[in-house]
This record gives C-alpha cells, sequence and structure tokens, in this order.
C-alpha cells in the first residue's frame, strides 16, 4: 500500500508520535507511508526528506511559532496541498481534523481515495478546550473546535479510535460501527529499556535510600493541582519520598507543593535521560480528574510507564479501569487526593508488590500492547477499507 498520514502536530510532539510509530512499522513491512506534520521552526517552505527506508517526512510551514502551531494555519494548510498536487495514494489517515488535516485529506479524497479519520482527543465542547486557563481563549475556541472536530466525521470511508468514551461519540454522531476502529497507542520498548533502578540512580544522582514517584510529560491545569495536593499528603507521612517529573511539563510542579525541595523537574529530556530519569522510580503516576477531556482519550504516558517496568497508581477514569481488574501492574484509586496518596504510600512499602507488578507491566509491553500488535490491527483495517470502497 502506499499510505498517506497527516497530523496537525509539529514533529517530535503529540499525536506525531501516535502516527510516526504505525508509519514506521508499516513501512518495515513494505508499505510506503509518506507522513506531513508541521515543522517546528520553518515559516515559509515546506520540506521533505526519508527518515527510513519507504518513509518520507514532510515537515509543512506554519506562520505562528511556538504552541500556536496547532493545525489552525491557513498558509500550513494551502502549501500541504500544493505539495499534494499531482500525487496519488491508496488510502488517506487524517489524525485529528483540525484545518491543516482535513482540508488536504478532503482535497485527495474527492478524487475518491479512501479517507480514515483518527480521533485521540476529545477537544472541543467539554474537552481539552475547557482547560484552558484564559477564558476569552476559551470561549473564541470552544465553537471553533468543536465544528472541525464533529463536522467531518461522517465523510470518512473509515474511523479510528483510542478510547471507549470516542468510540461511543463516533456512533452518536452517525459513524456506522462497523466502519470504526478502536486502535490503542504501543509501547516503545526499543526506546525505553527497563533499566535497573539502582543503575539508573547512580546514573542521574538519586539517592539510592528515597522513595521516588515518577511522572512524565504533560498535564491538565486541575490535574496537576490534583497531583501537588496528592504529593503533599504522601510527603507528610513519608517525608523521605520524592516527586520526579521527567520531560516537559507546562507547569512549575515545584509552586504546587508545601516542600518544593522534594520535587525533581527536569524540563526536556534525550530519549536516553528520560529513560534513565524514569528507571530512577519505585512507582509511575496517573493522577487524571474526572473530566471530559481525560475521559475522551488514553494518555501515551501509561504505555511509557508499561514499557519502563514499574507498578501504576492511576485514578479511575475512562478505559484505564479495564487495564487494572486484576491488580496485575497496578492500584486504582478515586478520583480524590486523599484516596490516591493513601493508595500510594501503601504501595510504596511493599516493594515485593512494586517488584512483581513492574515485571508484569513490561511483559505486557512486550505482548499484548507493542506497537507490532496494533499495527497488526491497523494493516488489516487499511486493507478492509480499500477493498470496501472498491465496491462502492
Amino acid at each position: 500500500m502506499n499510505l498517506l498520514m497527516l497530523v496537525f502536530n509539529q514533529v517530535n510532539r503529540g499525536t506525531y508520535w501516535r502516527a510516526f510509530q504505525f508509519a514506521r512499522r508499516l513501512c518495515q513491512r513494505g508499505h510506503s507511508v509518506t507522513l506531513i506534520a508541521t515543522s517546528s521552526d520553518e515559516h515559509f517552505l515546506i520540506h521533505s526528506r526519508e527518515v527510513q527506508e519507504n518513509l518520507t517526512l514532510v515537515e509543512a510551514p506554519d506562520l505562528l511559532s511556538g504552541s500556536l502551531r496547532s493545525g489552525w494555519d491557513f498558509w500550513n494548510t494551502i502549501t500541504r496541498i500544493a505539495w499534494l498536487r499531482g500525487k496519488s495514494f491508496d488510502l488517506i489517515h487524517a489524525f485529528e481534523s483540525r484545518p491543516t488535516v482535513i482540508f488536504p485529506a478532503l482535497y485527495l479524497h474527492a478524487r475518491s481515495i479512501p479517507l480514515i479519520l483518527d480521533w485521540a482527543d476529545w477537544l472541543g465542547k467539554g474537552g481539552s478546550v475547557e482547560e484552558r486557563s484564559n477564558p476569552l481563549i476559551r470561549t473564541i475556541l470552544r465553537p471553533i473546535e468543536t465544528y472541525f472536530e464533529l463536522h467531518f466525521r461522517t465523510r470518512a470511508n473509515g474511523t479510528t479510535v483510542i478510547c471507549s468514551s470516542l468510540l461511543e461519540k463516533a456512533i452518536g454522531l452517525g459513524v456506522n460501527p462497523d466502519s470504526i476502529l478502536c486502535l490503542r497507542n504501543g509501547a516503545d520498548i526499543d526506546r525505553l529499556k527497563s533499566i535497573s533502578k539502582k543503575e539508573a540512580r547512580s546514573r542521574v544522582g538519586i539517592d539510592d535510600n528515597d522513595l521516588v514517584i515518577g511522572y512524565v510529560g504533560s498535564i491538565f491545569h486541575d490535574d496537576a493541582l490534583f497531583l501537588g495536593e496528592a504529593f503533599d499528603r504522601v510527603s507528610t507521612t513519608n517525608p523521605e519520598t520524592r516527586l520526579l517529573i521527567a520531560g516537559y511539563c507546562p507547569f512549575e510542579i515545584k509552586s504546587l507543593v508545601l516542600r518544593p525541595e522534594k520535587v525533581i523537574q527536569t524540563g526536556p529530556l534525550s530519549d536516553e535521560d528520560l529513560n534513565l530519569y524514569l528507571a530512577a522510580s519505585d512507582v509511575f503516576w496517573l493522577p487524571l480528574r474526572n473530566s471530559i477531556a481525560n475521559r475522551g482519550r488514553f494518555p501515551y504516558k501509561f504505555t511509557d510507564y508499561l514499557a519502563i517496568g514499574r507498578p501504576i497508581i492511576a485514578t479511575s477514569i475512562g478505559d484505564i479501569p479495564l487495564l487494572f481488574a486484576d491488580g496485575e501492574i497496578g492500584w486504582l484509586s478515586i478520583d480524590d487526593p486523599g484516596s490516591f496518596s493513601q493508595t500510594t504510600i501503601k504501595l510504596l512499602n511493599d516493594p515485593k508488590t512494586c517488584e512483581v507488578m513492574g515485571r508484569k507491566a513490561r511483559e505486557i509491553a512486550e505482548s499484548e500492547f507493542s506497537w507490532e500488535v496494533f499495527t497488526n490491527e491497523l494493516e488489516s483495517f487499511y486493507q478492509a477499507i480499500i477493498l470496501q470502497s472498491q465496491k462502492i
């Protein structure tokens, strides 16, 4: 198959990784993939390069800067369409439906190329748009985000969703259930290795006697407040506990806790350093408030935690409880900082259980949550959608 994937995200950010991980594995199977994403710094020119055999990465320019490069720029949209003129593909997979994705996708779809729309975040009304701190921006963006998120869903030949909430929402919009694939993210076991805690701590300078709670990546504001309050409760009971915030995080977590000296916040890291910091943790946190935005997604960090091989403490939100039913990889808590902290303290004080859960987490990362398993599902889905479109 000759495939086109479109994402609004900048290269190496957000849903770009979801598309890239599928693309690289499909190429290893002999398919050709062109992945179009947004450049992190180019304003005017579009650039393409081969990043592995059969995989072409196209970086589209954007007139905006920084976090504003998020799928709304008309120049980004126009240059993508211009670059696609005269090109043909067997199938288009559009990740979300903001303008820089949906308009180039529909441009090719009009030539009878089958289209699949991916839905990995509830972005519009009730979803992540409500997490924006500026009320004016929130009010302006809400109807625009909602329109683009919902309006085009029934125009696709197929739909991929990341969680059951978005599956139900797609069906509610009139999408044929038989044309929907629930497609999770896999665990990147090649990038993140299961390194011993002792080795990792010696290399990043964390004391062997500390108890370390790990968290990776971005976070919503209300979830950050939840995390801070829960850590205050844990550190009051267990003063030797430290909170590790690895990688990019939009908030200064030290300002949200009573004992900022107990927080290690690294900022952006190389893959090697990220691996070491995460491997230095005793347990991982997934503190999600019970919001539509959190129920309408499946956090990428969950599979990072599996790959490292440490137990996970999570709130019982969205599809997360389905994976914790037997308690093999971690424990669940209700959406309450007190309960969450007590669950954490109990597990931190049980190193043998932590060790067993950690081994099971890595085992799941290498088996049912491997990218290969999900790529198998996606490859078969592509073939079915192409076959069905040829019959129409």
